[in-house]
């Protein structure tokens, strides 16, 4: 019984996180404050799937149980609150009160998840205990050297939490680059090294192949440095370039892991597909990121490295990852099958490619057309992901 209540929660944080995109995407396309589309994305849609996969999968690559089976559902509303009042704040008219609220809100979240899952592993902090199977006794390198950066993940979370409560409501903070550094903390410190250490682990199960460990550990160190480098840096210096070449290298370095693990395989999966296009895109975003630190850019290079990264690198291995979880096609629903779950993510992989160009090349026409495709490759993730869990759970 306590297997399945993390299980539904699990699911209630994903299927919470779906809407999440949809928002953002509408939003982005009603041309919200910028501020809000981050929040909806990055507070909303990338750290509620984080957090539910998290409940499910980190105990187990710990070889524990999850120690408090109604964290999950203790979590879920602080969370979801607190993103929609750190959505809403930015507008105009709204009282600086609802910000420092949903700060709070979602921090008291993220240490429910944190304190919980953290508790669950308190005895084997390094993940030497790995939880792997004796049929796979090779990858036992590899799974411990990836369940090493979690604890370092959940640091990032940490800070990121306390810089979001410090900037909204005034308090002394961490990287001094407001918002903005909070961003950085958790997008490229909790989602992108997250995404590393658990696709080391899991990716090459699903694509029956292994990773070199020398490339495991230069990607996961990398991707460990570089977020406090960027965050407590940003907008230029030494260490801000530095930390540009850390995340630059450790993207790559997985762009390069994924691509030959991929082309090594016969797995044919759909859900496959969504990590292969997205660290395409993670590296033109980070490469972007590295010329903006050396070289300086516009706003429309900004926003394009933001997109590529969240929606591009992030989203897309998140869309495409949780295909391989919960298969659209085993659902009996109208479109439950491996052809709208492939449309969801051309849609969304083909917009954010128009929306980039139309962002550098300062053509708005093509930005608007980009948002839009996005927004309706988000629409059918949701709808693929809400109606299957509404079929086989009934919740």
């Amino acid at each position: 019984m306590s297997a399945e209540r993390v299980s539904q929660g699990a699911r209630r944080h994903v299927a919470t996180a779906a809407l999440f995109l949809v928002a953002w995407q509408a939003a982005v396309l009603v041309d919200a404050p910028h501020r809000s589309g981050v929040v909806l994305g990055l507070y909303g849609f990338v750290l509620h799937t984080v957090a539910g996969k998290g409940y499910a999968l980190v105990p187990s690559y710990f070889a524990r149980t999850l120690s408090h089976p109604w964290a999950p559902a203790a979590s879920l509303p602080l969370l979801s609150l607190g993103t929609v009042g750190l959505a809403v704040a930015p507008f105009d008219d709204i009282p600086s009160v609802v910000g420092i609220a949903g700060a709070v809100c979602w921090a008291l979240g993220v240490l429910v998840f944190v304190g919980t899952v953290g508790w669950t592993v308190r005895d084997n902090l390094t993940g030497r205990e790995t939880g792997t199977g004796e049929v796979n006794t090779d990858r036992r390198w590899v799974d411990r050297t990836a369940n090493a950066f979690v604890p370092v993940v959940f640091a990032y979370l940490v800070a990121g939490a306390y810089e979001t409560v410090a900037v909204s409501a005034a308090l002394p903070t961490l990287t001094g680059r407001g918002m903005a550094g909070a961003s950085h903390l958790l997008a490229a410190g909790v989602g992108a090294l997250l995404v590393f250490a658990v696709g080391f682990r899991l990716l090459p199960r699903f694509l029956v192949s292994s990773p070199p460990v020398v490339l495991v550990i230069a990607v996961l160190t990398a991707g460990a440095v570089g977020p406090v480098l960027v965050a407590g840096n940003l907008w230029g210096g030494t260490w801000f370039r530095v930390g540009a070449v850390a995340e630059s290298i450790a993207v790559g370095g997985f762009a390069i892991a994924y691509i030959s693990l991929f082309f090594r395989s016969e797995r044919r999966r759909v859900g496959l597909y969504g990590p292969l296009v997205g660290v395409v895109m993670g590296v033109v975003g980070v490469a972007l990121g590295a010329h903006f630190a050396f070289t300086g850019g516009s706003p429309g290079w900004s926003i394009a490295h933001y997109r590529l990264n969240l929606l591009g690198f992030l989203g897309l291995t998140i869309v495409g990852v949780t295909y391989q979880f919960y298969p659209p096609a085993v659902g009996t629903f109208s479109g439950a099958n491996d052809r709208t779950a492939l449309a969801s993510m051309g849609c969304l992989a083909a917009g954010l490619g128009v929306e980039a160009y139309g962002s550098l090349a300062g053509f708005d026409v093509g930005t608007v057309v980009g948002r839009f495709l996005a927004l309706i490759g988000a629409s059918l993730y949701a709808y693929l992901l809400l109606r299957l869990f509404q079929e086989r759970y009934g919740r």
